[in-house]
């Protein structure tokens, strides 16, 4: 739009340019922010937001809002919450007169899966003996797993391995 025909160019000579006397173009003329949704801006509420207000449903007397969370880890991506380090250590048979404990609520996990396989570790040229229990196989070295929940198959192929569940609240 040119400028000769914007609405400043018509204001010009009228002290307040259309934004009154008073007020002064200043402030928050309608409320601020949602204000009046049921009084002076209801038709706008009305038309682009239908059941703003009001309510739907039932409540729910004394919620546990965290009665349900259990967070889940399968058995094959266990070893990833070993340090590396101490993963080859392990894994090597270096360190054979401890195990290593596994806390799986510390780590955000509450429940232990029984998915992936449970077969002694193979070293070959190709891989190493870190990424085997990451592709998912379990090396057969004991363990003491904390958690929450185990599942059966989870629990047997631990116990296979030589190693240790404890339950913890």
């Amino acid at each position: 739009m040119p400028t000769r025909f914007s609405k400043t160019r018509k204001h010009r000579g009228h002290v307040s340019a259309g934004k009154g006397r008073v007020g002064k173009h200043r402030k928050h003329p309608g409320g601020r922010g949602m204000a009046g949704g049921q009084h002076h801006h209801r038709t706008n509420l009305d038309k682009y937001h239908p059941g703003y207000f009001g309510k739907v449903g039932m409540r729910h007397f004394h919620l546990l809002r965290n009665h349900q969370w259990a967070p889940t880890l399968n058995i094959e991506k266990l070893w990833t919450l070993v340090p590396a380090e101490a993963r080859e250590k392990y894994i090597s048979g270096a360190a054979t007169e401890t195990a290593p404990v596994i806390d799986l609520l510390s780590h955000g996990y509450a429940k232990l899966l029984g998915k992936g396989k449970n077969k002694q570790l193979q070293r070959t040229s190709r891989e190493s003996s870190s990424n085997n229990h990451i592709l998912g196989r379990l090396p057969q070295v004991p363990i003491v797993v904390r958690a929450r929940y185990v599942s059966a198959e989870a629990e047997r192929k631990v116990t296979e391995a030589g190693g240790v569940i404890e339950l913890v609240a």
